[in-house]
This record gives structure tokens, sequence and C-alpha cells, in this order.
């Protein structure tokens, strides 16, 4: 089977954890028998340096004609006294919402090589951690009407959703939980919000399709204190935009370094963006200390996601497992006794283990 990806380094460590990512992907064709070419594009800081923008309507093409795109990370302190439009988070915000990507999937994975990195207490996080974030990604605050006042003493961001967003997200969250633990956990704050109140009510009535998957619902001010004193009550977690920003961050950290973790932002059908969690890293940018782990694992998830090649994903998984079961350790997630290597070390050490 032939592929066509777009491909987005995006800035600081982006091209180095992408280059890493390609080299997997590419041991996965060779091993499958598949063919995955390739269309690099800008976004981002490097974007707006070329071009003015911080996404080019080159880029949103390319996208738009590929069966996924894989990005790298964007953003930087170069960049941050820009007018907001033209920073580089506002071409991210820009592609999600042009590509439709109104689902993002974060997995929270603790590896039990990688227990002693938890900042949680051996007996609350135990040998192992799974949870996965559903956030919606293309409504609410984020993308709600805003303003400021005349005299600039006031501001205003305007959290909104439809049954239609609140709907389709949902979905995906008891499809995704009917191959796991069968249990979704929504979170809202409909006690203050009445778009939270919607929100409740959409999803019941949605559950109602699903009566083999349990649902439970808490309030976004409990979650977050849940999520530290008993995180293994959860598997699947559906929220809003804001409130899954914030959430999919925290329990990212339970697992000890968020430069393990990957995501996937889905569009209706096949359509797919994947990239890391972590962010751009400039300070480290090019010395070969990144962790190019992530962003190996969401070229997996485009695998399962995109390509329905559940068996080529999950030989990633198993590689990325053996890498870290044999002691070898990026910086971010060192301790004593590990064998410290460096990105492509690493890149290298997962395609010897691929099979």
């Amino acid at each position: 089977m032939n592929y066509n990806i777009a491909v987005i380094p995006g800035d600081g460590i982006g091209p180095e954890i992408v280059d890493e990512a390609l080299k997997v992907l590419n041991k996965i064709g060779e091993i499958y028998g598949h063919e995955f070419k390739y269309t690099e594009v800008l976004a981002g800081g490097i974007a707006i340096d070329e071009t003015g923008n911080p996404l080019p309507n080159e880029t949103v093409d390319v996208c738009k004609k590929s069966d996924a795109v894989l990005l790298g990370a964007v953003g930087g302190p170069k960049w941050d006294t820009l007018p907001g439009h033209l920073r580089p988070e506002a071409g991210l915000l820009k592609i999600r919402k042009e590509l439709g990507l109104f689902a993002n999937l974060r997995p929270a994975l603790l590896y039990k090589a990688l227990k002693d990195a938890s900042p949680l207490k051996p007996e609350v996080i135990g040998d192992s951690l799974d949870i996965c974030v559903v956030r919606e990604l293309t409504g609410g605050i984020y993308f709600g009407e805003r303003g400021r006042s005349e005299d600039g003493q006031s501001a205003y961001d305007t959290e909104s959703y439809s049954v239609k967003e609140i709907d389709r997200i949902t979905r995906v969250a008891f499809e995704i939980a009917r191959k796991r633990g069968n249990l979704v956990t929504n979170i809202d704050k409909m006690n203050v919000l009445e778009s939270s109140r919607l929100w409740r009510e959409t999803v019941l009535e949605v559950a109602k399709d699903y009566p083999d998957v349990t649902l439970n619902h808490l309030l976004v001010d409990n979650a977050a204190m849940q999520l530290v004193r008993d995180p293994k009550q959860f598997d699947v977690v559906v929220t809003t935009n804001m409130f899954g920003d914030i959430l999919s961050d925290q329990a990212s950290m339970l697992t000890g370094s968020i430069g393990m973790l990957p995501s996937a932002s889905l569009a209706e059908g096949k359509f797919g963006l994947y990239e890391p969690s972590h962010g751009s890293a400039p300070d480290i940018a090019g010395q070969n200390k990144a962790n190019p782990l992530a962003t190996i694992l969401s070229v997996a998830m485009m695998l399962r996601y995109s390509f329905d090649l559940e068996n080529e994903a999950k030989a990633i998984e198993t590689a990325v497992e053996s890498v870290l079961d044999n002691g070898y350790r990026t910086g971010d997630i060192y301790s004593e006794g590990c064998k410290l290597v460096g990105c492509k070390e690493i890149g290298d050490l997962v395609v010897d283990y691929l099979k």
C-alpha cells in the first residue's frame, strides 16, 4: 500500500524528532511492504520567518491532499512578542479548523520501566497507568467570540458549544472505550456553566447508544484532584477544548515525562494530524538531546487510526518498550544506572528492535 504524508518539522527540536520518526516509519514500510511518500511543508515560527504567515495556504493545500499529517513542534521565545494572530500557535489553531480536526486523543501511558519517574507515590501509581483523554478541539472558548472594551479595561472570551459538536466528540470517546476498558468519564462544569449543562445533557443522550459502556461524570475541579489522588479510576476521559487542554497536560505528567506522550487529532473519516504532546524545546535544539519517542509513538497512532495498520502500530509500540526495558534513556527520562543516549541513537535503537 502507498500512503501520502504531509510532514511539518516545525521549530526547535521539531526537525530532529521528525527525522527519527520517519526513520522508524521507513523501516515499517520495508518490513511490511508499504510505501510512505512525504511532502515537507512549513508551519509555525519558521513559516513566519520565511513567509510572514504561521500557516501558509500551500501548507493547508498539501495537508488536505495527504492521507495524514506528521507535525514536530512549533513556537519559541523568538516569536513571543508578535501579535496573537501572527504567533506560531495561531497556525496550530488554524490548521485544526482548516482540516476539521475536532477530536484530540492524548494517551497518558506509564511504562513499567519508567514508573520511578512518576511524581506520584508507588502505592498510588502502581506499575502502570493507561488513560486516554479525548478532547474536543475546534469549539469552545478557544474559538468563541472574544474582544476588549473600548477603554481597554475589560476583556471577554465566549464558551459556546452546539449539540452536534458535543455529540460527535462523545461518540469518538465511546468508540475508543469499546476497544479498551468500556469506561468513559465525562468532565464538565455543569453546576456553573450553561454550556456544560448542554454538554452533559448531550453526553447522556449519546450514552443511550452505548449500553455496554459505563459512563461516569466529574466536575472539572474534582477531576483534577482525582487524577492525582486515584488516577487508576480513569480509562477514557471526554471533555471540552479548554478543560482537555489543561487536564491532558496534568495526566501526561503523571507518567513522569511529557516527552514520552504522543497525540492524534482526528477529522471525520480516517484523516488525522499526529504530533508529540511536548513543545519545541529550543534550548536543546540541534544538540542531539531531544527525546523522539513521543513522535515515534505518534507515528504508531497514525498507522492505527488513519491507515488501519494495527500490527504495524503494535510493532512500533513494542519496539519502544524494548528500548526502555533495556535501559536506554534520553536526558529527560534518565535515571541512575541507565544508558544515556541521544535523539538519533534512540531512533536507531527503535529501528533495531522492530520486527
